[in-house]
Parts: structure tokens; C-alpha cells; sequence
């Protein structure tokens, strides 16, 4: 698939992979490719934010939902923020106390700064 990440913060996790090796008989991007690298960004920003806390366990997701809005003809862009520092406090707190954890994400997929799929995914963490 080609991804890679492209930026990666204490908030901010972004991955990216080339269309070609992903492409569809439109020439766009496949479905199953923006659903994998958006589950994978998602995925990929709560594996940081464990290794930011000196935290180890598996990480799964539970469920998720995709929403394809527009085509991507080009390269793909996947991208998870937390705006909510609530959120993530929370989740360790529960994690530290319970061995397991929650976390409700939203990764989108941007194209010429559009957003073109929005996924909302939960992801467990349990040891």
C-alpha cells in the first residue's frame, strides 16, 4: 500500500500512501485502501500516545463507521487530531485503573484539503 507516516505529534498522527498502488478501475483511490489506512492512522495514534505514557497493550478496534463523501484521485491522506484533552486523560486513567480502555476516534481523509471520508472508529486497549 505504501503508506507512511508524514507528520506525528503529541495530538496529531497523519499517514499518507501513493494512489497508484491503490487504485480502483475509476482511478481513484479504493475504498478498502482509504478504510485500511484510516483504520491503521487511527490505530497508529493510539499506539503514540501508549509509548508517550510508558504504556504497553494490545490495541484492537471494536467497531467503526465510514463515511465515503467524495473520490480521491490522488494521493491518500489520513489524518487523526485530539481536540479534547479530556478524552485522552480519561482513557488512561481507566486504562491505568482497569487494565482496559476505550477510546472513540475520528480519522479523516483528506483530498485537496477536502474531506473526502471521515471514519469514527473505537479502539481497545487491554493488557
Amino acid at each position: 500500500m505504501g503508506i507512511k507516516v508524514t507528520d506525528c505529534t503529541q495530538h496529531r498522527l497523519e499517514l499518507r500512501a501513493p494512489l497508484e498502488p491503490n487504485i480502483n478501475h475509476k482511478c481513484t483511490a479504493f475504498g478498502g485502501s482509504l478504510y485500511s489506512v484510516a483504520v491503521l492512522c487511527g490505530w497508529g495514534f493510539v499506539f503514540h500516545q501508549m509509548h508517550l505514557n510508558k504504556l504497553t497493550g494490545h490495541i484492537v478496534i471494536q467497531h467503526s463507521d465510514a463515511d465515503y463523501k467524495l473520490p480521491v484521485g490522488g494521493e491518500i491522506r489520513a489524518v487523526c487530531e485530539i481536540g479534547d484533552e479530556t478524552k485522552l486523560t480519561r482513557f488512561f486513567k481507566t486504562f491505568k485503573r482497569k487494565n482496559i480502555a476505550r477510546i472513540k476516534l475520528q480519522i479523516k481523509i483528506l483530498f485537496n484539503e477536502e474531506e473526502a471520508m471521515l471514519l469514527t472508529a473505537h479502539y481497545v486497549v487491554h493488557k
